[in-house]
């Protein structure tokens, strides 16, 4: 590697760094009795995230498709400390259901102070071979309820100066093989609510956007589909979920976690033709 370019890397680390440790400090008593709905809260990060706000002792709606598994997340929130703690059962892919989650949460809160969007829809790591079905209903899942439950929650998050918390992904900045139909979603997701977070500050709103931007994450789902097919390190999905508690109560517009996604980022539009070289080569084998 070249002097330059060491200097380059060095110089945008630096400053990354700097503006992280000059950003606005976390109060963990903020969230006390904040009143928060995560989607995808079943496993996961939706799952981690829950546990840390119940931690915080904030009141808590989660959701996601499996009933039983969501009483239980619940339960185990109220022992943790939430001061309530609430779920629906809901299909993301339903032309209803995210308008009714968010009406839900509403009601039972009386209000939202965080809405964090996290649910993904399953999709299969491999070549594509043109499963144009597939990517349409993940598109609804992935990116279309997103845009709809937005919309249902803002007014609400305007009344109380709220934060809305959209997690996505590296892939969302940097393309990469045998995720076709996850990573349009996300490239839909950062370009749509990064357009609305422009709208919304020429507004003079009170409502903060969040874009998360996350590596690979140790998740169950994720794991077994890339466990010895990828040289990539996966990161601890608690983690993960803290730093994008953080970024919402700290109203920061971008978060990269782990740190060095960012620096990737930059990287990857400096140097294309050494970046795709990389990403080629970074695999085992073939799904």
């Amino acid at each position: 590697m070249g002097t330059f370019v060491k200097i380059l890397i060095a110089s945008v680390l630096v400053a990354y760094f700097a503006i992280k440790w000059t950003g606005p400090s976390f109060d963990p008593e903020s969230l006390k009795g904040a009143r928060v709905l995560v989607t995808g809260a079943s496993t996961g990060i939706g799952e981690q995230m829950a546990y840390h706000y119940a931690r915080f002792g904030a009141q808590i709606v989660i959701t996601a498709r499996r009933e039983t598994v969501l009483q239980q997340v619940a339960e185990k929130c109220l022992s943790l400390g939430a001061q309530r703690a609430l779920y629906i059962a809901a299909d993301m892919a339903s032309e209803s259901d995210p308008d009714k989650v968010v009406n839900f949460a509403l009601e039972k809160l009386g209000g939202l102070d965080y809405l964090v969007l996290n649910h993904i829809g399953p999709s299969p790591f491999g070549m594509w071979e043109g499963d144009v079905e597939h990517t349409r209903w993940l598109m609804k899942v992935n990116f279309f309820s997103y845009v709809q439950m937005a919309w249902r929650a803002l007014p609400h998050l305007e009344q109380s100066k709220g934060s809305l918390v959209v997690v996505s992904s590296l892939l969302a900045k940097m393309v990469s093989p045998f995720t076709l139909p996850y990573t349009s979603t996300k490239f839909a997701l950062n370009g749509f609510f990064g357009s609305l977070h422009h709208e919304l500050a020429m507004k003079r709103s009170n409502v903060s956007i969040s874009i998360c931007t996350l590596g690979l994450i140790d998740t169950e789902s994720a794991m077994e589909k890339v466990r010895g097919v990828t040289k990539v390190p996966a990161y601890p999905a608690t983690e993960a979920a803290l730093s994008i508690i953080i970024a919402g109560a700290t109203r920061q517009l971008d978060l990269y976690y782990p740190w060095f996604t960012y620096a990737v980022t930059l990287f990857k539009d400096m140097f294309p033709s050494t970046t795709n070289y990389f990403i080629q080569n970074s695999y085992n084998n073939i799904p």
